[in-house]
């Protein structure tokens, strides 16, 4: 049995040698290969891939000159020869026991076409672990288990799944006209083509989160905007939970506006908002007081 890894990287100087060395106690026991495909980095990555290529034979590096992700996964894809195929994050690390854990679940059931972990968020220093908490949490993440950890078993997406390859040659490959959210779609797919999903919260993938909440800011607004596009692709809502913060924020608009017209929605107005903030300070209590800030 042989694994493929596949990591899109651009700029990744400060964690990519964690990344690729985190893969390198399994290639004993593992058959393992794994590309790295560069959007042409410039700020030192290629340099340090270049001697982690001299020291691992196992480690290939590609180029991707249109510096897209799904670009990248596709280029990885189509250079595997594994009977698996992983997607990884340049920012992530993988725990030792990461494969003895995940791939017996393919065994479970015949029809999982993918499985996947936790999501173990690392943080740098005060800020970050603010973040960190943030997207650990079901308040801040709602029904990703992959973040959460709430549940063990089948669900609608994990982020750095483990595929089976027959999986690509149903489905197809990562959506190209995406810039963001094509993990989700492609996840969509997989369950309409009539896999499934399967997350295990027995180990879990660290992942070193945005280190500023500019860059925080910038991801999810983009997660957001082309979740829309998805939708409208496919004509469906992929997720129902995608639809709370466009609920949320609708409630704030219109409450505000029609409050304005009819006095008896001022209460109920400020009665929602006084129980979201009441909630927000009860998890972020709940996460301070379990150690997430240290």
């Amino acid at each position: 049995m042989k694994i493929s890894i596949v990591i899109p990287c651009r700029n990744e100087v400060q964690y990519i040698a964690k990344c690729v060395e985190s893969i390198s106690s399994f290639s004993s026991s593992q058959s393992i290969e794994v590309f790295v495909v560069d959007g042409m980095s410039d700020d030192g990555t290629r340099l340090v891939l270049a001697e982690l290529v001299k020291k691992y034979s196992w480690l290939h590096v590609l180029d991707n000159p249109k510096r897209t992700t799904p670009i990248a996964l596709n280029t990885g894809i189509k250079n595997s020869t594994g009977d698996y195929v992983m997607i990884l994050g340049a920012h992530s690390e993988l725990k030792p026991d990461f494969f003895e854990v995940v791939l017996p679940l393919f065994q479970l059931d015949t029809s999982i076409g993918c499985a996947g972990a936790l999501l173990q968020n690392i943080s740098e220093d005060l800020k970050t672990q603010s973040i960190a908490a943030a997207m650990s949490s079901p308040f801040g993440m709602g029904s990703a288990h992959f973040r959460t950890g709430l549940k063990e078993g089948f669900v609608d997406t994990v982020a750095f799944g483990v595929y089976k390859k027959e999986v690509f040659e149903t489905v197809g490959l990562f959506d190209e006209e995406l810039t963001r959210n094509q993990d989700d779609e492609f996840n969509y797919r997989v369950l309409k083509g009539g896999h499934k999903i399967y997350l295990t919260n027995k180990t879990s993938i660290t992942y070193y989160v945005r280190s500023t909440f500019g860059r925080l800011y910038r991801q999810f607004f983009q997660y957001g905007y082309w979740k829309v596009y998805v939708n409208k692709k496919h004509k469906s809502i992929t997720t129902i939970r995608q639809l709370i913060p466009f609920l949320f924020v609708g409630f704030l608009i219109g409450g505000f506006i029609t409050h304005l017209f009819f006095q008896i929605l001022v209460l109920p107005y400020i009665i929602g908002i006084a129980l979201y903030l009441m909630v927000s300070f009860l998890f972020s209590i709940r996460n301070a007081s379990s150690g997430i800030f240290g």
